[in-house]
């Protein structure tokens, strides 16, 4: 039998099971700005994020009483987060680009990029040269906190699929950024 986690909104969650618009509005305040920054890392554009969030929270209010706390609140939302976004990826037919040539990469390993020249906007943009399917894996593991086993699992790709495009996502933003540092 699993193990029943403590969650500190539970009185909000019950609240909000029974129908109280209150206590959702509270659970909707307490997440929203977290489950937004998943949305808008997998999707790239605010109004998609924003439309997708709005259906997360639907789709997680509507599904509240199969809740049975044996995760968190947060990371179980986070769950109907990441497969909205991943559903709507593949609904829009999105490919998912895998890099397949690892000879390109070749097999050394590339030195430590000096960090404190580094910033977010340098490594978003690394991101998004990324193939589309070796971004999305690259986000999951990294951003969201997925495991390889579970990231096969929601993509249909093998654990060692996983493994490998992770591998070379890292070492290609690694080589950008690298690139990108000698250039300025």
């Amino acid at each position: 039998m699993a193990k029943k986690q403590f969650d500190i909104h539970k009185d909000l969650i019950v609240k909000s099971v029974k129908g109280s618009r209150k206590a959702q509005y509270k659970l909707y305040e307490l997440y929203s700005a977290a489950m937004f920054n998943i949305c808008y890392r997998m999707m790239n554009t605010r109004e998609e994020a924003e439309d997708l969030l709005q259906e997360a929270f639907t789709e997680a209010f509507l599904k509240l009483h199969s809740f049975r706390f044996e995760s968190t609140f947060g990371a179980w939302l986070k769950r109907i987060v990441v497969n909205k976004c991943i559903n709507d990826l593949k609904r829009r037919k999105a490919e998912l680009e895998f890099c397949d040539d690892i000879g390109k990469f070749g097999n050394k390993e590339i030195e430590d990029v000096d960090l404190p020249t580094l910033n977010v906007n340098m490594v978003k943009t690394a991101m998004n040269e990324l193939p589309k399917g070796s971004k999305l894996i690259f986000q999951l593991y990294l951003l969201e906190g997925y495991d390889h086993r579970e990231i096969s699992q929601i993509l249909g790709v093998s654990e060692s699929n996983s493994k490998s495009q992770y591998m070379r996502a890292k070492r290609r933003i690694k080589e950008l950024l690298k690139d990108k540092i000698y250039e300025n």
